[in-house]
């Protein structure tokens, strides 16, 4: 992908005491030049790993890794270009902040650290666009797990990056700092241009916050594709989790009603009524549904508190050891998942084509992204 990141690596790694032997990285994948591609997979997948790779602190014992036309690592040629040299803001789990430098020398030392680093003007954009203005003289000890990590994305932006890589940036945080955090990385998202490869294990930062994903599972990409596709698949729900597993949907707000406290947004399969959004109407948005929230019907039930009652086909049914079942249905187009029972799928008759009805309650809807969604409604 031209001006994109292209990773293909091998290497072999010791695990840790206890975790068995040896532990091989076998990964290939790609990522564009714009927007936050997801590095998604269980502990010990090796995300972080390959993170390292591509930020020049890990060299593999094989392949070859290129930021757009520069080749930063060819096991091959020998190459292999010092992390400083780079260009990728790294931002790792733990802010890793000077202690002794005030919130405004750890900035300066981002930007000393490369050529390409913002002048003063876009200095102000940046620390406006991350709300640390009021942090400046202050040093890390003083300030709270979310706002030392904003200051650690300034500094990665201040050196002026050609990619952002994200290292499970809010592991370390309790929900409340997640959710001080997360509209701060949409910001990031949305306002920079900067391409982001963001390693996590949690589906809710993902789905929020990525175009694409890259699924690994032991060492090895398991999947890729856009974060509709890689939802919409029964078969990855062992390593996406089957309890948190369900369609995102991409679609627009059409209306709202500010009394009821509704939005209405439209989709390529129709319309879903969920909690109310306040944006525009014309503003693109991605919708989780979770498959657990999702009941199936053969008749167009009546006299529901549910607002949202779709008509979909069928498209695929899977049995898992135990009571459950995965289902995949068509929504015109658009995969909405469900999980029942499997005593359930055989009293209903439920089989590939057959036409049912969804039933999902507006309540249960997420809104898993704003602006990210960047215009693949229907």
């Amino acid at each position: 992908m031209s001006g994109g990141l292209s990773v293909e690596i091998a290497h072999a790694l010791a695990r840790s005491p206890g975790r068995g032997g040896a532990f091989a990285l076998d990964i290939r994948f790609e990522a564009p030049a714009e927007g936050v591609t997801a590095l998604f997979g269980p502990s010990g997948s090796g995300k972080t790993s390959c993170a390292n790779a591509v930020a020049g602190l890990l060299r593999p014992d094989a392949g070859r890794i290129a930021l757009g036309e520069e080749v930063l690592f060819d096991a091959a040629r020998r190459r292999h270009l010092p992390p400083r040299r780079r260009g990728i803001g790294y931002v790792f789990q733990e802010a890793r902040l000077f202690p002794h430098l005030t919130v405004a020398a750890n900035l300066d030392y981002g930007a000393r650290r490369s050529p390409r680093a913002p002048g003063a003007a876009e200095r102000g954009r940046i620390v406006e666009m991350l709300g640390i203005g009021g942090l400046l003289a202050r040093r890390p000890a003083g300030l709270s797990g979310g706002e030392r990590s904003r200051v650690a994305l300034g500094r990665a932006l201040m050196s002026g990056p050609r990619l952002m890589l994200l290292d499970e940036p809010l592991a370390a945080l309790d929900a409340g700092r997640k959710a001080e955090i997360l509209p701060y990385l949409e910001r990031l998202r949305d306002e920079t241009g900067v391409p982001i490869l963001h390693i996590s294990h949690s589906l809710d930062e993902v789905t929020r916050l990525a175009d694409r994903m890259v699924v690994l599972n032991a060492g090895r990409v398991a999947a890729t594709g856009s974060v509709e596709e890689i939802m919409a698949r029964l078969d990855l729900f062992p390593l996406t989790g089957r309890f948190e597993a369900g369609a995102v949907i991409a679609g627009r707000v059409e209306a709202a009603d500010a009394g009821m406290q509704l939005s209405a947004v439209g989709f390529a399969g129709g319309r879903l009524l969920v909690p109310r959004i306040a944006a525009a109407p014309g503003t693109p948005v991605r919708l989780r549904v979770r498959a657990r929230d999702v009941l199936l019907a053969v008749q167009r039930p009546q006299g529901l508190s549910a607002r949202n009652i779709l008509a979909v086909r069928i498209a695929e049914i899977r049995a898992e050891d135990g009571p459950y079942a995965d289902i995949r249905l068509d929504c015109a187009g658009t995969p909405i998942l469900a999980r029942i029972t499997q005593a359930a799928v055989a009293e209903l008759g439920l089989a590939p084509g057959r036409m049912v009805w969804a039933v999902i309650k507006t309540v249960s809807i997420a809104r898993a992204s704003g602006s990210g969604a960047r215009g693949r409604a229907g």
